[in-house]
């Protein structure tokens, strides 16, 4: 991230209580992801009805900040639809066909309105994306980790989350970058493969310029996986050693730490 967030913590349905020295999570029958629904965990039938209310809890309390901060839109980042067996027994249930009438995409600005439809297709593992904006942010782990940050500190969304049973632990989320700390790299792999068979560190590339020849907003951190085109290559080719030959390979930037 390229702005500083000061508040940021992980908010979940995870008891602390059960956390060793570590900070790993000890109790061993505890479900993680609405995969489970129907079975059996500490001698009880894990409901649809259950889930509901925890998943419930988690968009509501992402509502509540947002609401607190006077916060109409946000931006996703990283946004990807997960290949999801559609024969799958739950996939009926789960499923939100409102899905389908966006078109969602990475950097793309949602409102309001849109935010707990696309917060429950990612709780429920449809599809994937982070929401930022320049003083704000929702970050979806694996195993229904969230984690939230905000330079406006407000009690209220907090005491909100706790008394819907959900556990609130000051953190600096995991997916928190400073921009200081990002490497970016590109790397190729043979065409149609996945295998990385090469890759170059960048250096000396400001943010804006990554963005404006990435055509990403002013906000997004410039972290992730974009692919090399046709419309970019010259500047890249500009920046590396290693002589990009598209007729061999696909070229990515990635970026992280």
């Amino acid at each position: 991230m390229n702005n500083h967030i000061k508040y940021q913590w992980r908010i979940t349905k995870y008891n602390p209580d059960f956390r060793n020295n570590e900070g790993h999570y000890t109790k061993k029958l505890e479900w993680t992801s609405p995969a489970h629904i129907g079975k059996t965990i500490n001698g009880e039938t894990f409901t649809l009805e259950k889930y509901l209310k925890v998943e419930t809890a988690y968009i509501n309390t992402i509502m509540k900040f947002l609401e607190v901060n006077h916060i109409k839109s946000l931006t996703m980042i990283n946004m990807t639809y997960i290949d999801v067996d559609s024969n799958c027994a739950l996939y009926n249930q789960l499923y939100d066909e409102k899905l389908d009438n966006f078109q969602l995409k990475d950097d793309q600005e949602v409102s309001i309105d849109q935010i707990p439809l696309i917060s429950k297709m990612v709780l429920r593992g449809f599809i994937y994306c982070h929401f930022i904006t320049l003083d704000f942010f929702v970050h979806f782990g694996d195993d229904y980790y969230m984690f939230i940050g905000t330079n406006n500190y407000q009690e209220e969304p907090l005491q909100f989350a706790r008394e819907n049973n959900l556990f609130v632990e000051e953190m600096v989320s995991p997916f928190y970058i400073n921009e200081e700390n990002i490497e970016r790299m590109i790397m190729w792999t043979p065409i149609n493969e996945d295998t990385v068979v090469g890759e170059e560190i960048l250096t000396d590339i400001s943010i804006e310029e990554y963005r404006e020849i990435l055509h990403l907003s002013n906000i997004h951190p410039v972290i992730g996986l974009f692919p090399i085109t046709a419309s970019n290559q010259q500047f890249f080719q500009k920046k590396l050693r290693h002589k990009i030959d598209t007729n061999k390979y696909q070229y990515y930037l990635s970026a992280g730490d």
